[in-house]
């Protein structure tokens, strides 16, 4: 038996005896998910119990080096330890923006003492972060900013605001693009930095969106000082890392259409619109199904094949777009899919046979997903430009 057959073998005794019955359910949405924090609000026991196993392995992250808490795998163990989480139905032990996003911008720009501070924190699911990025006049154009930081000796003063900042309500820490040169031309004097949510002058306001919930906020910042050690890569140079940190952004968006549940498509709608000698009785119903599960698969697949070039440096820069601007597309058809499986019965918005409208919300949520992280609109003309070559208008 080869070490990749062993690890396999190792891997699935180890999740069959640790992973509780619990955590191979299917998370009923973002509430449900373990997202750790300074003061977790975990759901039960089992969740506990299931981050801290897998945290203490380094499991959460299976792939970062070991002396930052990660795994230390190689990509092909990482891809072993998913597929046998998949075959047992093991729920991902943590959700977390650091372990998506921040997380591989500190790898590639951080200084040693950011990585052995932040990173091990993140694998534990000890800090929750948020993305200081969008403004009110800065969104797609996000070099527009304006929230600046001041050079006061020893630290930075930051005054300003940020809007759509998910879960600020909830973060220990954010991860903020600020202007530190505002003569310089508007993609330079940009740098990056990391300051703790609890900071005087500091404050969120909750923003409601159509589903009723509210996972974005609106973020303000007056005179909060912030140690210049916080700076992430170099000073003026924080597009840099904001570039790279929205191709790992996008490229978590983009994997909610290669997203896999306990239960298919299938069979949700044969719940609702009945079987027929064991097949979806509404034949039209069924013939879309089918085609969106062979697209999501393939979907999965190209994900997995991209991943595997990146790793040895043959994946093109820009196709963190290509995955987002489909993947988010893909979640948005599986939604409208849900619904129409669901009939009438899916549009009930409050009441405990619904979990409080849970598919009607989850329906309407999605339709944010091709805005944030880079509307679809700006990814086509991303993949147009710098994937197909195709000239301006």
């Amino acid at each position: 038996m080869d070490n990749l057959e062993t690890f396999r073998k190792d891997t699935h005794a180890w999740l069959e005896a640790n992973c509780p019955p619990e955590m191979r359910r299917p998370v009923q949405g973002e509430e449900d998910a373990c997202w750790g924090g300074r003061h977790p609000a975990f759901q039960s026991d089992a969740q506990r119990l299931w981050l801290e196993r897998m945290a203490a392995k380094g499991w959460t992250v299976p792939e970062w080096p070991r002396e930052y808490g990660g795994g230390g795998l190689s990509r092909d163990e990482t891809k072993i330890l998913r597929q046998e989480m998949r075959a047992l139905n093991c729920r991902a032990p943590l959700t977390s923006f650091g372990i998506s996003m921040l997380g591989p911008a500190l790898l590639k720009y951080g200084s040693e003492e950011q990585k052995r501070e932040h990173l091990p924190k993140i694998v534990r699911g000890e800090i929750r972060w948020c993305q200081g990025y969008s403004e009110p006049g800065a969104g797609s154009d996000l070099a527009s900013l304006q929230t600046r930081a001041e050079d006061k000796g020893d630290q930075y003063l930051i005054n300003g605001s940020k809007i759509w900042t998910t879960y600020a309500d909830k973060a220990d820490w954010i991860f903020c693009l600020v202007r530190t040169d505002p003569s310089a031309s508007k993609h330079e004097g940009i740098s990056f930095l990391l300051f703790d949510m609890e900071s005087p002058g500091v404050s969120t306001k909750p923003i409601v969106l159509i589903s009723g919930l509210s996972p974005f906020c609106e973020t303000f910042f007056d005179d909060v000082l912030v140690p210049k050690a916080n700076l992430v890569g170099k000073l003026n140079k924080g597009w840099d890392v904001a570039k790279y940190l929205l191709t790992h952004e996008r490229d978590m968006i983009g994997g909610m259409g290669s997203t896999s549940e306990n239960r298919s498509l299938g069979q949700i709608a044969g719940e609702t619109v009945g079987t027929d000698n064991g097949m979806l009785a509404d034949t039209a119903l069924r013939a879309q199904i089918s085609a969106y599960e062979i697209d999501a698969v393939a979907f999965r697949l190209t994900m997995e094949r991209v991943g595997d070039m990146a790793k040895v440096g043959q994946a093109h820069p820009a196709v963190s777009s290509l995955l987002k601007y489909y993947g988010t597309e893909l979640n948005k058809r599986r939604m409208e899919l849900v619904m129409s499986a669901g009939g009438t019965d899916a549009l009930e918005w409050e009441g405990e046979r619904s979990r409080e409208g849970r598919t009607a919300r989850a329906w309407l949520r999605s339709k944010g997903n091709s805005i944030e992280g880079g509307t679809s609109e700006i990814q086509l003309n991303i993949i147009a430009k710098r994937i197909l070559n195709l000239p301006s208008a």
